[in-house]
């Protein structure tokens, strides 16, 4: 029992840490969707944690009856008391099935009113965005080039624009790993990066960058100037409504007589970073050259 407890406390602090991100991630448009969301996953770890705990104690689990089951079970009762020749003597016999049943179908088709109210009311925030970042991209001679929306849509942005603008060929699995070991052997310049609100300590670096590694874990600022270093270029992220950031590689070349020299002919990669578009995420583009 001692070692399915402590799995169990290790799991409600993972997840945690897992709804901190999300909530951290929301939007003022999808809010109420993040904050249902977190407390669906957090209902489903509960119960099942706690049907461990009853498998373990050997405690038989109630059955779960659907609104379907319900409504069959009560149409063969209702069948079967209009068959009844001779009514009992007495009060009616309380269906506590059927009021569960009741119940529950009110409280859902209240939540499907609520939903079909708010999105009738809702700003299409995502259709804002978009237009405006074509708008800024297009002031640039630039142009979104569209990048599948999962947890290495940074990484294969960053791969896009290396092909069309430096003409590397790299895979989105080596982007990861030179982002991680050059966050390793730099840790000092990073560790403000790796802060976390939710604990209020500085996350451990070698775990991190395995996980960045090893997983499809969301790349961020860290990991765009980490790249920015390791490939000696500079990125440039579009945003709608404020100005673009630039990352820059390292600021001088040489050393000569004189000082130090700038960096010159440095080749620049375009991103375009998204708030609003693609549901509980952030978001980044390729920007390649307007075709037109």
């Amino acid at each position: 029992m001692d070692e399915l407890l402590a799995r169990h406390k290790k799991e409600q602090r993972d997840l945690v840490n897992r709804i901190t991100g999300l909530k951290k991630q929301a939007t003022k448009k999808n809010r109420k969707s993040v904050n249902s969301q977190c407390v669906q996953l957090q209902s489903d770890l509960d119960a099942k944690q706690k049907q461990e705990i009853d498998d373990f104690n050997g405690v038989e689990p109630e059955k779960d009856v659907s609104p379907e089951e319900l409504l069959a079970s009560m149409a063969i009762e209702e069948k079967n008391e209009s068959e009844e020749a001779v009514p009992e003597a007495g009060p009616k016999k309380r269906n506590r099935a059927k009021e569960r049943l009741q119940k529950r179908l009110v409280q859902e088709e209240a939540i499907r009113n609520q939903a079909r109210e708010e999105a009738a009311g809702e700003t299409d925030y995502r259709a804002i965005e978009q237009e405006s970042m074509k708008k800024v991209l297009a002031a640039n001679g630039l142009e979104p080039w569209e990048i599948k929306p999962d947890g290495h849509c940074l990484f294969a942005s960053i791969q896009d624009q290396l092909k069309q603008r430096v003409g590397k060929q790299v895979s989105v699995e080596e982007l990861r790993k030179e982002a991680a070991e050059f966050v390793r052997t730099h840790r000092d310049e990073f560790v403000p990066f790796l802060f976390d609100e939710s604990t209020m300590s500085l996350r451990d670096v070698d775990e991190y960058t395995r996980e960045l590694e090893t997983t499809a874990m969301w790349g961020s600022d860290m990991e765009i100037l980490a790249l920015s270093r390791c490939y000696g270029v500079k990125i440039r992220v579009f945003s709608a409504g404020s100005a673009p950031i630039d990352f820059e590689p390292e600021t001088t070349k040489k050393k000569d007589s004189e000082g130090t020299e700038p960096a010159t002919n440095v080749a620049v990669l375009y991103l375009a970073f998204y708030k609003h578009s693609y549901g509980l995420g952030e978001h980044y583009d390729s920007a390649r050259d307007a075709s037109n």
